[in-house]
């Protein structure tokens, strides 16, 4: 059953969603903050129930979909599922961490810091990643289909957007990685062509972020905090 099958259920979830423009600083708003004094996306809100952080998200909607949902997404068998859980422990201070740190400099470190990258700066990230990106492939991934074996699971679908994140900005992570670059299309049929490129539209368009983050009004509020990234 595809992942799909999880959000359709989850849209059947008769508590309101609402959409934040974060180059806006609605994250900021009383009514978010209401609802996460962490004041980061994504949270759920399920009833009275408040859940921050994706990956917890996430494992709480395969749990609670669990007659709808595959298990291969996350799976009930003891080891399968810690070997999940490897991979969503590591990936934080890894993979998620290298990726977003490229993704930033190309997309705001020149608008934010008032000068180019230095070129040191943007080896020594580039670098993280690519030493992330060979653990994927040695350590979890190996001669694999997919990160557990022959069937998909929550942990290829988060690894897969991670490193789609600074392809954004023009960084390619894929490129010279023929392993890489077949995981990710098997990955992209698991979860269906139309889903996956729907998923990163918006993320393509990336190279709109600085003139909107300077149009919006917040600028000379967000510049400031955005300078800590980089520092």
């Amino acid at each position: 059953m595809q992942l799909r099958t999880l959000l359709s259920c989850q849209k059947q979830n008769p508590n309101p969603c609402f959409q934040l423009h974060l180059i806006r600083w609605q994250q900021y708003s009383k009514e978010f903050g209401d609802i996460s004094i962490v004041r980061k996306v994504p949270v759920m809100k399920d009833g009275s129930f408040i859940l921050t952080e994706s990956t917890a998200i996430l494992e709480y909607l395969v749990q609670k979909y669990s007659g709808s949902v595959a298990d291969h997404w996350f799976p009930a068998d003891l080891q399968q599922r810690a070997r999940v859980n490897e991979y969503l422990s590591w990936q934080h201070m890894n993979l998620r961490a290298h990726c977003s740190k490229v993704f930033l400099l190309r997309a705001l470190y020149q608008i934010v810091m008032d000068s180019e990258i230095p070129k040191e700066t943007m080896d020594f990230a580039v670098e993280n990643v690519k030493q992330s990106l060979n653990l994927l492939e040695e350590k979890f991934l190996q001669g694999k289909p997919f990160i557990l074996g022959d069937k998909i699971s929550v942990a290829d679908v988060v690894a897969v957007v991670e490193i789609m994140q600074p392809f954004g900005t023009g960084f390619d992570g894929f490129e010279g990685r023929p392993k890489l670059i077949a995981w990710r299309d098997r990955v992209k049929k698991e979860l269906g062509e139309k889903l996956f490129e729907e998923a990163h539209e918006a993320l393509m368009k990336s190279s709109n972020m600085p003139q909107k983050l300077k149009n919006s009004g917040n600028f000379a509020q967000l510049k400031p905090i955005l300078q800590k990234v980089f520092r």
